[in-house]
């Protein structure tokens, strides 16, 4: 007869500071305190219940980026996961910063492969092992050098190269745990849907990895997917949903018997509100009101950016500021760089904070016609259509691109109504975190750029640039006007 036991595992990842509830056809929706409040239900219900989070739980709201990520910490704390992996937006407030935020979490905070690159000495506990009702539960932090680009800014920190190195950071630490009698494995990873399929592939059936609970590419699941025998799961984003494991856990065999998964709507129907860390939030909420709750401006009318792999309304909005107010050719904006879908029609600075979240400064890099289509066939390159997270760009006004996928080909690619010359030098600007990642997200080598002129930082701050324009220029408005067209 089996010995079975029950484990009921929550999961959330990248929350980004989705800290308050919204009004949706007049029922409240999400937010950290109806969060908190299912998850400490369930706590009371289920015997064995486990809240990890699979990265990302910075970035994105204005009391998160006003307090650097100290006042999301102090909200986590009264959640409480029982264990969280480092997402990319961790570092964004600096590698000594996050260990500064690793020392203020009550929780654990783990991840297998962040190194310095002088000695190799991991920067955080790697796995962490959960005693519960006689049970071990392993869990072990991955994240791969293609989603932690910030780290570009500091030379000392690196992490393993790609998916085989972090293979074999996992199969280091199961073979070193396995003889201490682990019940069940996971991997809390923050490195998007598709490559867990990938990393699932490439795991040892012997080492005993069970589930792989990701996160980064905002992925919504229906039902897991299943390869090599592990169960693959994530839970979108923000705070409208947890995902849910019912699991009977086979203790003789280490594996599962027998599960149950589902995305649990986060509303007043499920979950009661956590009153202790609504008093919290409405702490912090005051402190930022304040500072941010000026009127900036009016659109005509509500302005969108649907999605991260097209051109939107806001994506060409901010690109055309930009290069209008730097004097540029063009302006490629990161499309990541603008967080919600939608702002307007009337715009407070915290609306605009929140919207256009990343403070950086901007570049300015002169490039030729060939090496600004090499860019730009990178960005179109057929990894973003089969479901890979990866780098897009917003173009600003007087682009005109019409790419085939099938091809590979520009049917056309003019600037102003003339065709780009592949010898003539254009101006064009980025955001700092392109600029430090420019090999990375556009394939053309830095030195090559070098050659057309040393590329020079023209603003310290891209949002005040924005937010300076807005602020002078009412009823704007910007319609999709076929910058960017994409045949297949």
């Amino acid at each position: 007869m089996k010995n079975l036991k029950k484990l009921t595992l929550l999961h959330s990842n990248d929350l980004h500071g989705d800290f308050l509830a919204e009004e949706i056809d007049s029922a409240l929706v999400g937010g950290v305190s109806m969060l908190s409040g299912y998850v400490n239900k369930v706590r009371s219900e289920e015997k064995n219940t486990i809240y990890c989070i699979a990265g990302d739980m910075f970035r994105g709201s204005v009391i998160d980026s006003e307090f650097q990520g100290v006042s999301t910490i102090e909200i986590m704390n009264i959640i409480a996961p029982d264990v969280v992996t480092v997402g990319n937006h961790e570092t964004d407030y600096g590698v000594t910063h996050l260990l500064f935020i690793e020392k203020c979490a009550k929780f654990p905070i783990i991840n297998a492969n962040l190194h310095i690159k002088t000695n190799g000495a991991r920067l955080f506990k790697p796995h962490h092992i959960i005693e519960i009702d006689g049970m071990k539960i392993l869990f072990i932090g991955i994240l791969t050098e293609d989603v932690l680009s910030q780290t570009k800014n500091d030379g000392l920190v690196g992490t393993f190269v790609d998916i085989d190195e972090a293979v074999m950071s996992v199969g280091r630490i199961c073979n070193a745990y396995n003889a201490v009698d682990i019940d069940f494995t996971v991997l809390l990873t923050h490195i998007g849907f598709e490559e867990d399929k990938k990393l699932a592939e490439k795991l040892d059936p012997a080492w005993g990895i069970d589930v792989i609970v990701g996160g980064h590419s905002h992925t919504y699941i229906e039902e897991p997917a299943i390869v090599n025998d592990i169960v693959i799961v994530q839970a979108g984003t923000g705070t409208d949903q947890i995902g849910r494991f019912d699991i009977m856990i086979d203790t003789d065999n280490n594996c599962i018997d027998s599960y149950e998964w589902k995305s649990i709507p986060i509303c007043e129907e499920n979950c009661p509100r956590d009153e202790a860390l609504e008093n919290i939030i409405k702490f912090y909420k005051n402190k930022t009101d304040m500072k941010y709750g000026r009127l900036v401006t009016r659109f005509k009318k509500q302005l969108t950016h649907p999605s991260r792999y097209r051109e939107t309304e806001l994506g060409g909005l901010f690109a055309d500021i930009m290069r209008d107010s730097l004097g540029l050719d063009l302006m490629l904006l990161g499309s990541g760089s603008v967080r919600s879908t939608e702002l307007g029609p009337v715009v407070l600075y915290s609306d605009l904070a929140e919207c256009f979240p990343y403070d950086d400064p901007a570049y300015m890099l002169k490039v030729t016609g060939e090496q600004l289509k090499r860019m730009i066939a990178f960005m179109l390159r057929d990894e973003v259509w089969e479901g890979s997270h990866c780098e897009f760009y917003q173009f600003s006004k007087g682009v005109r691109v019409v790419y085939d996928r099938n091809t590979h080909e520009f049917n056309k690619f003019a600037l102003n109504g003339e065709d780009i010359e592949d010898e003539k030098i254009y101006k064009i600007g980025l955001q700092h975190f392109h600029f430090k990642n420019l090999e990375n997200f556009f394939s053309v080598p830095y030195d090559e750029i070098a050659k057309n002129g040393k590329p020079r930082m023209v603003s310290t701050s891209c949002r005040e640039i924005i937010d300076e324009y807005l602020s002078v220029h009412q009823n704007l408005e910007r319609e999709v006007s076929g910058r960017l067209i994409v045949e297949s």
